[in-house]
């Protein structure tokens, strides 16, 4: 199918430019947001109805809205670029597209057409463009979410959604200035387990895992690393990233998709990215204790977190129980940093895009 036609509705109160500037000057992660936001619904025997660019302001739910008592909401992250040349751009936004159906099947959730969630995102961006932030790692951060409005109690799949696309303007994700982050490994709570919703990208994932956070947090730690449900003795993911281990012969090990971690799609890019660089890439598990054992011994030199928001940001530190251990020299690796600076720079269009990941706009 084409891409419909979004209606699009006037703007009342346009926030003046003085107050925009001061506001994405230094702006922090999810804190600021944009003029507008994108709205499509559903509605079973209908389908996909009233595409709308609209002013961005609060929803009206009904008190029995499905979504608040039974959960059925799932959500994206990416970010739109600003490229040397002046122009905007998307990354990999068909892999987001791809993702975003999967966990709509898993939730027994309407599914949106690819094309129909690219070209939300693209009119998210055309309509708040002037919003780009002009600071370190800045970028204009889409979130693409959708959730039950049906208006019932009763446990079953909802006959209605709607789609939103909101749009933030970010900078770094982490500011702390601390040269790579710091782990606290979880011991009493998982993230998933086998069978459950560990690869979709869903709210009920994110909140199971802030009572881990807020222990990590509290500890003096930046994040918090989650153990397999099962034994509790393979590293899985962290509360919002993908991990990798690079060991000192430069082969990189990650932890396999076998559903209970998200599918990122940085993570995907980095394997990518490796393997074209000669690197060897093993998708295998990786235990807790041969993490910390081959830290000590020198046998892994670089561990790295990667994500939509924060990129790929080394670990330094990583503590469990009373014991903790360093990675490496505590700061950034070789292999880390090359792997950074080449996403990066196929993102902000300075480097070669073989794979056609970027999205010009």
């Amino acid at each position: 199918m084409s891409a419909p036609a979004f209606t699009h509705l006037p703007h009342p109160n346009l926030i003046a430019d003085d107050v925009r500037a001061a506001a994405i000057a230094d702006p922090a992660f999810g804190r600021v947001f944009t003029d507008h936001m994108v709205s499509i619904r559903y509605t079973e025997g209908q389908g996909w109805h009233d595409a709308q660019v609209m002013p961005r302001g609060p929803l009206s739910l009904d008190p029995a809205t499905a979504v608040l008592h039974y959960a059925q909401e799932i959500f994206e992250g990416l970010k739109a670029y600003r490229l040397d040349d002046g122009s905007m751009a998307l990354f990999r936004v068909e892999a987001n597209a791809a993702r975003f159906n999967a966990s709509a099947r898993r939730m027994a959730m309407a599914e949106l057409p690819d094309e129909l969630f690219i070209a939300a995102v693209k009119e998210a961006v055309a309509a708040d463009a002037h919003w780009f932030p002009p600071v370190d790692g800045g970028a204009l951060y889409l979130r693409p979410f959708m959730f039950a409005s049906e208006v019932f109690l009763g446990v079953k799949p909802a006959a209605e959604y709607q789609f939103l696309v909101i749009t933030s303007p970010v900078g770094n994700y982490f500011k702390s200035g601390a040269p790579a982050i710091s782990l606290w490994v979880s011991e009493d709570y998982t993230r998933a387990a086998p069978g459950g919703t560990g690869a979709a990208k869903c709210g009920g994932n994110y909140a199971s895992s802030l009572v881990a956070q807020r222990e990590a947090i509290a500890k003096g730690h930046d994040q918090v690393v989650f153990l397999d449900a099962a034994e509790r003795r393979w590293i899985e993911e962290l509360g919002g990233m993908n991990m990798f281990f690079v060991m000192g012969d430069g082969s990189i090990v990650t932890p396999p998709l076998t559903g209970t971690i998200l599918p990122g799609i940085t993570r995907d890019t980095i394997i990518t990215l490796a393997q074209g660089a000669g690197l060897t890439v093993r998708e295998e598990p990786y235990a807790i204790d041969q993490w910390q054992a081959d830290a000590e011994s020198g046998k892994l030199t670089e561990s790295f977190a990667c994500g939509t928001a924060a990129v790929v940001t080394p670990v330094g530190k990583v503590t469990r129980g009373q014991s903790s251990f360093t990675i490496g020299a505590g700061g950034p690796g070789q292999v880390t940093t090359k792997l950074k600076d080449k996403l990066v720079d196929i993102q902000r269009g300075r480097a070669a895009d073989p794979h056609g990941w970027v999205t010009r706009l």
